[in-house]
């Protein structure tokens, strides 16, 4: 559903940008020539932007991680005490140039089983993750930038959450999941 908001918002913006050229050019010639107001290509390209402003800020502000659909990553990971599940999924992005997501969902056995995503970023192959205790998770891969660096971070499965692309810090749905939002 995001790749196709993704592309549905590039290709407005180039229409509206088209449009928009469209629209100085024949106002340019209505000042000099006196010719007809472009009105229905100034319609058009107001339309064109309203639409492009809406995408934006759907996609920044109205994100959640339900959409998110991929394959089992790693075996699930049970706290000390068995109260929480981690569970690590992969999705394949952009064919053959892309690259590769991986989100963490936790499971509250004490709560329905009810999940939660914790931490969603660029996968490596050097991904694992490990509970600290019953409420801290440590998750750690190797950086696909950096050959020497490794990224890790500690997360209170309760009150923590990270998106590398700090999507899930700006969305005004998902600000009641979480007290500490950490991005890249």
């Amino acid at each position: 559903m995001i790749i196709q908001l993704n592309v549905l918002g590039s290709f407005i913006f180039f229409i509206t940008g088209l449009l928009l050229l469209i629209f100085f050019i024949r106002l340019i010639i209505f000042f000099f020539k006196k010719n007809r107001f472009p009105k229905k290509l100034l319609i058009a390209s107001l339309v064109g932007i309203g639409m492009f402003f809406c995408i934006f800020v759907y996609l920044n502000y109205f994100f959640t991680f339900d959409q998110l659909i991929g394959e089992t990553f790693k075996e699930p990971v049970s706290s000390p005490t068995k109260k929480y599940t981690a569970n690590a999924y992969l999705q394949n992005y952009g064919g053959a140039v892309g690259g590769v997501k991986i989100w963490v969902n936790i499971t509250n056995h004490e709560d329905n089983d009810q999940i939660k995503t914790v931490y969603y970023g660029e996968a490596s192959s050097n991904f694992f993750m490990y509970w600290i205790d019953e409420e801290t998770i440590s998750i750690s891969h190797e950086s696909s930038n950096h050959i020497d660096a490794e990224d890790s971070i500690e997360l209170d499965v309760s009150t923590d959450i990270y998106d590398e692309t700090g999507i899930a810090c700006t969305s005004l749905l998902m600000k009641d999941e979480y007290e500490n939002c950490y991005q890249n």
